[in-house]
Formats: structure tokens, sequence, C-alpha cells
């Protein structure tokens, strides 16, 4: 296209254009930058044909009697080149010289030879889509002026090159056009006459559609498109999508259509906030999303409402619901759905159990499948009540199961592709709506508990039988948009207490919800295949974790979740590895310290997962037949037989698995070439998997620090380690992890702590655990000026320090840090400044009487600088608590 995302365009004023495009005259030359390769004999097959046809245009004459011969000639030679970056990256043809080749054409091109008006439309788009060519001003203006002019002249039969043309000018320089935007967007426009719903000709109507969406496309940092352009082109796009395949039409060619009209919607709902005229415009652009959502799926032949309304809620965040009685869907039974307390729980349990295990097992046989899922056995028939995937009978690896060139399996991912489009719509529209709007649509898209009887078709419909992996994975990231930020309207779930048998309530129907949730992504992990959708998996369910009240919600839906987890950490992608981490955090950070998660680490090893038993078919860390002695995979070492007692005070098992993936090298790493080693052949795990490691050992000391305060010594030579890493992310998350231990430390010796003080850590082991740590690896980090954050960071866990323990530590360590410290506060980063002060304030006991005077002076002097109060208050209060510890020292003075 003319630009693309991810490279600049110049911001193009409209002041000083010419009216009309200026001819370029006989006389006009300009040297290709390929004619200078030519002759050096370095260029492309591609740029010595662009540099001939070039010459011969530029010695074309628009009075010659052979015009039409010479220009066709050249049109030719120059479409029958390949010019895309992507296939030949080494073609280098600058972008001066192709729009001055394109302004030379127009020029000879007269809009009266409608075949050379074509063939020059079809040579626009060739040139700037191949090539990628950012335009300068002139050159939009004069394209668009001769487009724009070629749709009033030419015949009807030329507009659909003249359209294909238009929209590869517009892409991306929509809000630079407003001058012929407001002629091709009239009433009775162009655009709007080929655009709406009543046009014939399909092909016509889907080049206009696409032209229109091309005109959102913008360069991060420009300015959207004006509103009213926006809500004109949204109702266009609207009354397509909603309007009928008219008869004796090809469904290809119809879902061609339909996927410009979801881009350019998508592209409408992309471009910031959206304001719905009320109810009825939303419900109704949400009920033709969901109606797409399931287009060409094999035994869903229903009839969709035109306008989906909001649930009636009760008052959350002061939000009224008033609501018209929903109209039902004969798939979708809303009384079943909005009544989950009739079912018997018998029934219920039976359900959930059958489909839990029929879904293991099947998934035994499949663990090396990658590919999608197969389309005839994709959704089940209305009157199956399971969400079992009986896609997985399939084997096929790609969209295409049948043979290359067959029309049913065209239309097949066609269809495919109008799902997709439409997922990608409701995308943009959760993050382009406010959260509280949407809330009363929830049971619409995320359903409660099945109690039997046909299930509804939602979000969770697709995540598990859609046989298209892309589609499976823009489901679960709208659900992960959903559950986004939606802790406080889920907060009020609960199902400790049996529910009334006269009503259901709502905090019980978002209980049931949620378990629903947990069920379902339960299964889409056991049965999913595709890497990409599974790494989706995991993020939704950690969006859910983090946002879901479990300490409302009775016990026992994180300990499956964790069981079930395990065995992925052997898996030979590194963003599924990370992604189990994430996970994993997510589980630790919930309501810590909550008691089922307390369980789960204080659990051992050998009963936390299945993860033994299927480490042979999982692990990328063993090739077959092979193990090494050295170490266990995922563990620090190998383990010995303890007690019970004994068992019980081991460190939990995630943290010897963390300490194990930042430290210990991997056994085979010939699989995984993302891996950092050294020349030696020790090759350490890939370096998002050492951040996230170091990320989860940080939520592990935050949350359960009781569990992990025996591992103290080992975790600071860990930190030390990383510390003297020359990675600075791994630095970062290291001084992180040093302010979460010097936090739980000074928690547990706080005037309020009612840990008995045979529980604490001991003072020695404190002592000790700052001593390595400021021995040397923390300096590094305190002088690197290219790293704010991590300056900022190394300063605060220096302000972790336990007052009493820095008090014991030897006079030259304590002098080190308080000098290193007020040499940060001359910083030119504020930032840093700000927290070398606050450390300097939390040094109580520093032995530096005679340069009290100094320090205090500082404080004063950075404290009337910022006319933030909140901001001013740090280093005030900072050099209040060092006045405070060197009352006796001023004395002298």
């Amino acid at each position: 296209m003319a630009s693309t995302t991810g490279m600049s365009t110049p911001t193009f004023g409209r002041s000083g254009v010419s009216a009309s495009p200026p001819a370029a005259d006989d006389g006009e030359r300009f040297a290709p930058a390929g004619l200078d390769r030519w002759r050096l004999g370095v260029a492309s097959d591609a740029e010595k044909q662009f540099s001939r046809s070039a010459a011969k245009l530029r010695s074309v004459r628009a009075d010659s009697g052979q015009l039409q011969e010479e220009l066709n000639l050249v049109f030719d030679q120059l479409m029958s080149e390949n010019y895309n970056k992507t296939i030949y990256p080494n073609i280098d043809i600058r972008p001066e010289d192709v729009c001055t080749l394109l302004k030379r054409a127009v020029s000879l091109v007269p809009l009266t030879q409608e075949h050379l008006v074509i063939k020059l439309c079809q040579l626009i788009h060739h040139l700037l889509y191949q090539l990628k060519v950012i335009m300068d001003e002139q050159t939009l203006v004069v394209l668009l002026k001769y487009t724009s002019g070629a749709l009033k002249v030419c015949s009807t039969w030329t507009h659909s090159d003249v359209l294909l043309a238009l929209s590869t000018v517009v892409y991306g320089n929509g809000p630079q056009c407003h001058q012929q935007l407001s002629e091709l967007l009239l009433e009775d426009g162009v655009l709007l006459l080929y655009s709406a719903p009543s046009q014939p000709n399909l092909e016509l109507r889907r080049v206009a559609l696409t032209c229109l969406a091309n005109m959102f496309y913008r360069i991060p940092g420009q300015a959207p498109l004006d509103d009213q352009y926006r809500s004109l082109c949204f109702k266009v796009f609207l009354e397509n999508l909603q309007s009928p395949m008219p008869p004796d039409t090809d469904e290809l060619f119809y879902c061609m259509v339909i996927q410009s009209a979801l881009k350019g919607l998508h592209c409408c709902l992309s471009g910031g906030r959206w304001k719905f005229g009320g109810v009825e415009e939303l419900g109704s652009v949400l009920a033709t999303i969901k109606r797409l959502m399931f287009q060409g799926v094999p035994g869903v032949n229903v009839e969709w409402p035109d306008v989906l309304y909001p649930a009636p809620l009760p008052q959350y965040e002061g939000l009224s619901a008033p609501k018209p009685a929903e109209p039902p869907e004969t798939p979708e039974p809303k009384k079943d759905a909005a009544v989950p307390g009739k079912t018997s729980g018998s029934k219920k349990k039976k359900s959930r159990g059958k489909a839990k295990k029929t879904s293991t097992e099947q998934s035994r046989g499949d663990d090396g499948e990658e590919g999608g899922r197969g389309e005839g056995e994709s959704f089940t028939t209305p009157s199956d009540p399971s969400f079992y995937p009986s896609w997985k009978l399939k084997s096929s690896d790609s969209e295409f199961s049948d043979a290359e060139g067959n029309a049913q399996s065209k239309l097949r991912c066609h269809h495919g592709r109008v799902r997709q489009g439409a997922v990608q719509c409701l995308i943009a529209l959760v993050k382009s709506v406010e959260k509280r709007m949407l809330y009363g649509y929830w049971f619409s898209f995320i359903p409660e508990s099945p109690i039997g009887g046909p299930p509804p078709l939602t979000l969770l419909t697709i995540i598990l039988k859609d046989p298209s992996p892309k589609v499976r994975a823009c489901a679960l990231q709208v659900l992960s948009a959903m559950l986004d930020g939606s802790r406080q309207f889920l907060a009020v779930a609960e199902d400790t207490a049996s529910p009334r048998t006269s009503y259901t309530p709502f905090s019980f129907s978002l209980a049931t919800t949620i378990r629903e949730l947990h069920r379902a992504l339960s299964l889409a992990l056991v049965a999913e295949t595709a890497t990409q959708t599974l790494i989706q998996v995991f993020k939704c369910l950690a969006c859910l974790v983090f946002n879901a009240p479990y300490h409302r919600l009775r016990p026992g839906l994180l300990s499956p979740l964790w069981k079930q987890m395990r065995p992925y950490l052997g898996h030979r992608d590194v963003n599924v590895r990370v992604s189990v981490l994430t996970l994993y955090g997510a589980l630790v950070l919930t309501h810590a310290p909550f008691p089922e998660v307390q369980l789960l680490l204080q659990q051992p090893e050998s009963s936390s997962g299945s993860f033994t038993q299927h480490d042979s078919a999982l692990s990328w860390r063993r090739r077959d037949g092979e193990s090494s002695p050295s170490r266990t995979p995922l563990t620090p070492s190998p383990r010995v037989l303890h007690t019970p007692g004994e068992e019980e005070s081991s460190p939990p098992w995630l943290l010897q698995l963390c300490m194990s993936l930042v430290t210990q090298p991997r056994e085979d790493h010939q699989s995984d070439s993302e891996g950092a080693g050294t020349g030696g052949g020790v090759v350490l795990e890939p370096a998002p998997i050492l951040v996230e490691a170091l990320q989860l050992l940080a939520h592990l000391v935050r949350g359960y620090f009781s569990l992990v305060q025996a591992s103290l010594l080992d975790i600071g030579q860990m930190c030390a380690h990383c510390l003297g890493e020359s990675n600075p992310f791994m630095q970062l998350h290291a001084t992180k992890l040093l302010v979460e231990l010097g936090t739980g430390i000074i928690q547990q010796y706080s005037a309020e702590s009612k840990v008995p003080e045979n529980s604490r850590v001991p003072m020695s082991q404190v002592v000790q655990f700052w001593s390595e740590i400021l021995s040397g690896p923390l300096n590094g980090p305190l002088q690197n000026e290219q790293h704010t954050m991590l300056q900022m960071s190394a300063c605060d866990s220096l302000s972790s320090i336990l007052p009493q323990a820095f008090a014991q530590l030897p006079d030259k360590t304590q002098m080190m840090c308080v000098t290193v410290l007020l040499g940060l506060t001359y910083s030119e980063k504020y930032l840093v400044k700000k927290s070398a002060v606050r450390a300097l304030g939390s040094l109580h006991p520093v032995p530096l009487s005679e340069r009290g005077c100094d320090v205090l002076g500082r404080y004063s002097k950075h404290c009337p600088r910022r006319p933030q109060r909140s901001i001013s208050k740090r280093p005030c209060q900072g050099g209040l608590d060092f006045r405070k510890s060197h009352r006796h020292a001023y004395c002298q003075y």
C-alpha cells in the first residue's frame, strides 16, 4: 500500500498546495538510484527494468503520434517485474523515483484513453503496494485528483481498477485527504453509491468498501479522521454487514464483501473511544458481530435477533440498567442460561466430569499436533449438551484440508476469515467502549454453567470448537479484554452460601459464570495444539485469575488448574513456558496469602502435579533415550527422601523451580535456539524466561514470605549472580526482588508484627544477606546512568535494608552506601534523585556526624524546587528521619 504501519509518514499540510496537479514537462529529468547501481553491476533485474522503463517514460513526448503504443509498452514492462520486498529484500528503488515516475505517467495519460487509464491505475497499485512507498504531499495530491477525476469522467467498467488505485493511494493518508473526501463522500458521491448494500456489482462494492476502510488507517502519531466521516462510514459498514446475501449470488464473493466491511468497521472502532447513539445502536452492532462470529459454521442454522439488549444488573457504580425484554434466540434459551440454580447438582457434576475425562483421554494421542482442527466435525449439533472438542478427531494441519483449488475448501477458508474479522471487531469494540456499558451484555457472550439441553453459542463455543486456530486465538483475546479491569464488577460474585430457591441472586450468577470460565478454559488447555492459541489460553486464564474474587467462592477452583499447568513447563516453545510462569504469578498474587494456594505451595513436588509422568513426552530438555546425570529437569538438585515432617519444612517447589531456571544450565539446547550461553557450551534459559522467573519469585516473596524465608541466603546468592549479568532487565528484576525481600524482613521486625520472635529471620542471616549484596554486586546497577529505572530500583533496595541490620554492617559498607546515595542526589534525573533521597532518609543509624549538616542542607536544597506537594514531601520526610537519628551529632555544631 501507499504507506504501511510501522513506517513513519511525513505530515502533510494543506497550505501552499496547487489546486491542479502540476504537469511534468518533457524536459523533466530524474535519475533513479538503481541506475548508478546498474552501472556498478550490483543492481537486481527489477531495478534494471525500473531504470530502463523510467528512461523510456522520460523520453516519451505528449504530442507523439505513437503515444498509446509507447505507454502500453512501458507500463507492461513495469508491471511484469515483481518488486515485493518481502520476497526480494535487496531491491533498492528510492520512493522519490517512484513518485516522480507516477507523476510523469499521470501527466501523459488523458482520461479519455480509458484502456490506458486502467493500466495506469493497475501500475499505481502495483508499485505503491509492493514497494511500500511513502508518498510526498505533491504526489499524493496529484494521484488523488487523477483517480477522483477518473471516477467522474471514465465509464463505469473502469471504476473497479480506479477504486483499487484510489484505495492504495489513501492507505495511511486519510487525514490528509480532506478536500477529496468531502467530494467522494457526498450523499450522491461515487464511494457511497458503490458501497451501498443495494449495489448489485459485488466487485465494485467490495473495492469501494476497501477504499473506505483504507482511509481510516493511520500512522501512530497522526490525527484520526474527522468524526463526521467516521460516523458516515460506520453507518455504511454496518448496513453492509446487516444486509442479507442477494439471491443468485456467489457465496464466495459475498464473503469477500463482508470481509471488507468488517475491515472497515474494525478501523472505525480502532480510531479511539466510540460514542454509540444509544442502547439500540450498540445492541445492533453486537448482534451483527455475534451472528458473523458463527458464519459458515456447520450445524448452526438459527434465527438471530437484530438487537441484543443488556441484561438487568444491580446498581453498579451508579449505573442504572432499565431494559426491555431480550428477544429469545432459538439455540440460546435465555431462561435456562439465566437461572443456573434450577439444575440439580448431581446432574451438573456428572456432565462436567464426563466432558473432562473424554477430553483428557483424547488429548493424549494428539500432543504432537500443531495445526488446526478438522472442519467437518467442528461444531456439534444443537442437541449436543457438552463442550467436547470434536475437532480432535481430525488431524488436518491447515485450513486447506482438501486439495488446492477446491472451491469448497476456499469457501470454508473465507468463512473462517469472516469469523476472524468479526471477532477482531469485537476486540476493538470492547476496547473502545466503556466497560460499564458492556457489563449488561456479558451473558450474551460469556455463558453460565451448562444445565443440559443445547449449549448457548458464545465465545466459549468458538474457543472450544472453531476449526481455525486464528479464530480461537482472537476469541481468547476478546475474553481477556472483557476480563481485564473487571475486578470491581466480579467482586460481588459469591457462592459460599446455598442460593435461595425462589430466585437466583446476581452474585450467584456471576459465581457460576466464573466457574464455567474455569471449566471451559481448562478443557481448551487440554485440547489445544496450536502454539499461539495455547499462549492465549494461558494469558486468558491469568487475566481471569487476577480479577476473580476467589475468597468469596467455594474452594477447589485453583487446585486443578495449578496441577494442570505443570506439564507445560516443559513445552518446546519459549513463549508457552513464559505464559505458564505468568499464570503461576497470577495464582500466587491472587488474594495473597490465599489458603488454597498456600497449601499448594507446601505440597511436596511429587504431589503438586503430574509433571514427572509427562516429562519424557513433553520436555525438550531430554533427548530420546538420553538424560543428563547432572540434574533432574526443572529441579535445582536431585531429590532425596524425607520424612513427612522434613518434607513440609522444605522450600516450596515453585521457589526451587524458579531458582533452577535462573541459575542452572539447560541440558538439551539444540531444540531451542533462543537460549543464551557462553563459548564453553553452557546454555542458560532464554532471557524472557529468566525475567519471568525473577518476577514470579518477587510475587512469591511478597505474598508468602514465611514459606521462602528459610531460603533467604540462597535467594541472595541468586540475586548477586543476576546483578552481575549484562542484561539490564535481569538486573532490574533482581533489584525488585531485593526490595520485596527487604520489605518482608522489615515487616517481621516492625512493632505491629504478630510474627513470633522465634519465627522471624535471624538477625545474623539478615546481616549476612545484605553483606553479600553490598559487597559489590549492587554497585553496577547503582552507577548505571543509562537505565533510569534500574538506578531507581537499586536505590529502593537500599531503602529496604532493616535499620537494625544496617547498624551491624561494617563501617566501610555503611560509608559506601551513604557516599553512593549522596552522589546520586546530584543526578540530573529527578526520579533517581528522589529515590536516593528517600533511601538516605531510611538509613537512620548512619555514623557520619561530621557530614550531617551537609546532608540536611542538600535535603533542604531539593525540597523547594518541585511544585508538586507530594513529591516535595519525600525529601523533607527523609531529612526529618535523618536528623532525628543524628540529634546527638548536631549538638556539637
